[in-house]
């Protein structure tokens, strides 16, 4: 009979609602796999740039210098060096190296290092730095401090052997130039007192206005005094908006800050000045200094005052990290309107030695 040997053929119906069904689940295993991959990597994208963000090492720069008699134009050498990384190490030269390579310091070293430490653009100093870059010293920079690049202006530094200071840095690879702000040093600084402590020794005798106003607006003037030599010009000094919007924070007072006012001339900046301004911002928030202008500290302080003008003297101040915002051309006397409406100060302090 055989009737048990014989096979039963699927219907095609049933064949192609199998096949269909297994597409389907292949299918959607496929896309969730896809998915899912997809969403592991994108997360494992995610993590590694979280993490790549988090490795990045910031950018060191190195400035040095005597920094004596400090002035705008060093605070302007310490604002480009800190533009050119992310945080700024300053080493200050020690009193012995200066004396061995240029001759006594004006300033000693503890108040050149108050100078510097007050300047908003420095993250960190270094005490009694070589004055030049000696190979042990840049090692010490290069492994200790993480430095990546050692910065100087572009006016040649030779030392007492006619050799570059900064030529292992350069050899190295790892030096970098800013631009010289031009129009002030600390010998033009001295050069004005000398000038203006002459001309007060004369003033009795001869009728002369103030040198350093005639110098600052471009006129000269001959000594008549035991000879007709020419007085130098006192101040080369040609303020900009740039450099003040430079110098400026660009951030006014919150809705409910308390705004604390002191005034001065504040001429010749010096350590004494950024002790007063210290103690001032901890009384409120925000810090708004007014800076007399020439006429008036001329007529308070003596003919042979001030040393620097009022655009010099407001960019030391305003390079000052514990000041917020200046007053250029501040009045002598405080109103009541100055103090309840244009400013809403909270604090107005009086110290009648800041000069």
């Amino acid at each position: 009979m055989g009737g048990g040997d014989s096979d039963i053929a699927p219907h095609p119906e049933k064949i192609k609602i199998v096949a269909t069904c297994l597409v389907v689940s292949v299918g959607i295993s496929l896309l969730g796999f896809y998915l899912k991959s997809g969403a592991e990597w994108r997360s494992n994208w995610s993590l590694s740039l979280n993490k790549n963000k988090k490795k990045k090492k910031p950018i060191r720069v190195y400035m040095d210098g005597c920094f004596d008699m400090m002035h705008y134009g060093h605070c302007n050498a310490l604002r480009q060096a800190r533009a050119l990384g992310d945080q700024l190490v300053v080493g200050v030269v020690s009193d012995a190296e200066i004396i061995a390579n240029k001759g006594p310091p004006v300033t000693p070293l503890h108040e050149r290092m108050i100078m510097v430490n007050a300047v908003k653009w420095v993250d960190e100093v270094i005490s009694d730095a070589p004055y030049a870059i000696t190979e042990e010293f840049m090692k010490k920079l290069f492994d200790e401090y993480n430095i990546d690049y050692i910065i100087h202006g572009d006016d040649p530094c030779v030392l007492p052997d006619g050799t570059d200071a900064y030529a292992l840095a350069k050899k190295a690879g790892r030096y970098k130039q800013i631009k010289r702000t031009e129009g002030v040093s600390s010998t033009d600084i001295v050069g004005r007192m000398l000038l203006c402590t002459r001309e007060r020794s004369i003033s009795d005798s001869h009728n002369h206005s103030s040198l350093q106003r005639q110098f600052s607006h471009g006129n000269s003037q001959k000594f008549e005094a035991g000879g007709s030599g020419t007085g130098t010009r006192v101040s080369h000094f040609l303020p900009t908006s740039r450099r003040i919007v430079q110098f400026s924070n660009g951030k006014g007072p919150g809705d409910d800050a308390r705004i604390v006012y002191i005034d001065g001339a504040f001429d010749l900046f010096h350590a004494g000045h950024v002790e007063i301004l210290r103690l001032a911002r901890t009384l409120g928030d925000f810090l708004l200094v007014g800076i007399h202008n020439d006429q008036i500290v001329s007529a308070k302080r003596g003919a042979h005052r001030p040393i620097m003008n009022l655009h010099e003297r407001s960019l030391s101040v305003l390079a000052c990290r514990y000041v917020d915002e200046v007053i250029i051309g501040a009045p002598w006397e405080i109103s009541k309107d100055m103090v309840s409406m244009q400013l809403n100060l909270f604090f107005v302090l009086v110290f009648p030695s800041v000069q």
